[in-house]
């Protein structure tokens, strides 16, 4: 009888501990669970974009013939599209399969086993995920109730540190990095790795690109999944120092940017304005989104600058709210975790689903007796 082979046994013994990232489900499931059509789902769990992608990148994929072609593993017609628009030298630049990809490249070029990486939470759970996966260890320093950093608690931690990782607006609190917490971060023996996934939905007048070409030790990552709506196209890239983009450029998958996201992001660039004032619609809805959460007794929403809202329910079960809303078809985002106990999120939809989200929170209030 052969002999069997215990695949386990040559596995990296860190790796069969480690917990999975909890990522969300597609629509056409969801709708599948529920038993209807998928556009009686109203998705709010996710923060993509209610508006999708601009008609300028549907058109330039349109137009694409040579899907059977090898995109460019140099990127250089993204590259450049990218460097005029964010103001720096393409060089600069390197653009990976959304903004998670450079996060883990990220992770791979600069720690070796058992190096540290900060991580504030509550905050996106890629951060930790990456570095465990890449070897290295995580020295959280969680941030204050108001979500605010604790910067005495990172200078600590940074020295035996070799990055720190951070969300601006932070996933799921909404919150921006603070001028003066940036500054004294960047002072400190550490590479900055500021996450701009929802940048445009602030102004990218917070956006701290303009502080690359001073820092040696800062990076900005970017996405066009949430403000140009290509998340299902996964294309992001970093803003990064000239010798660590190098490096990515040599680490990196060499195809790791596909053809339908390569020409669809220099389109969304291209079709810039369109896609501002969409997300200037969506920053409108979200405030209008989070009065409405006020008027309704139990909920506490948080001020954003983000696609989403974060709520503490008061006097209710999170998880049970969440389940109600799903069997009317509305899907949020749940948290049990230290520091979002008892938490929704919520992305912001059209107008329109205001509307519905709080006439459902409303109905729910009333049957649980509230």
């Amino acid at each position: 009888m052969k002999k069997r082979f215990d695949v386990r046994s040559i596995i990296r013994p860190d790796l069969l501990e480690l917990p999975g990232y909890v990522p969300i489900t597609p629509t056409d499931m969801l709708a599948a669970r529920l038993g209807v059509p998928p556009e009686r789902v109203l998705k709010l769990d996710g923060n993509e974009n209610p508006y999708g992608p601009s008609e300028k990148a549907l058109e330039a994929i349109r137009n694409v013939r040579d899907f059977h072609i090898y995109p460019d593993p140099d990127q250089r017609k993204a590259r450049e599209a990218i460097a005029s628009y964010v103001g720096v030298d393409a060089e600069r630049i390197v653009c990976g399969l959304g903004s998670d990809d450079l996060i883990d490249l990220i992770m791979r070029a600069v720690l070796s086993p058992g190096d540290a990486v900060i991580n504030c939470p509550p905050t996106f759970g890629m951060y930790p995920f990456s570095a465990e996966v890449a070897g290295g260890r995580v020295l959280a320093v969680p941030r204050r109730e108001d979500f605010s950093l604790d910067i005495d608690g990172i200078a600590r931690a940074a020295r035996d540190a070799k990055a720190i990782f951070l969300a601006s607006p932070n996933n799921p609190s909404g919150n921006l990095v603070d001028e003066r917490e940036l500054q004294a971060l960047l002072e400190l023996d550490l590479l900055v790795v500021i996450d701009e996934a929802y940048i445009e939905f602030a102004g990218r007048e917070h956006s701290a690109v303009r502080l690359t070409s001073e820092y040696e030790n800062l990076v900005v990552l970017r996405t066009f999944s949430k403000w140009a709506g290509l998340a299902g196209l996964r294309a992001g890239y970093g803003v990064l120092p000239l010798e660590l983009a190098k490096l990515l450029m040599v680490i990196k998958q060499p195809y790791n940017l596909n053809v339908a996201a390569g020409v669809a992001l220099v389109a969304a660039i291209d079709d810039r304005e369109a896609l501002d004032e969409r997300a200037c619609a969506i920053a409108g809805t979200r405030d209008r989104l989070c009065e409405l959460l006020r008027s309704i007794d139990w909920v506490s929403p948080y001020p954003s600058s983000a696609n989403f809202i974060l709520c503490r329910l008061e006097g209710m079960d999170a998880r049970e709210v969440k389940e109600l809303l799903a069997k009317r078809g509305i899907f949020v985002r749940y948290f049990d975790t230290e520091g979002l106990r008892n938490h929704l999120r919520i992305s912001v939809g059209l107008e329109e689903h205001n509307a519905i989200v709080v006439g459902a929170l409303r109905e729910i209030g009333g049957e649980l007796g509230r």
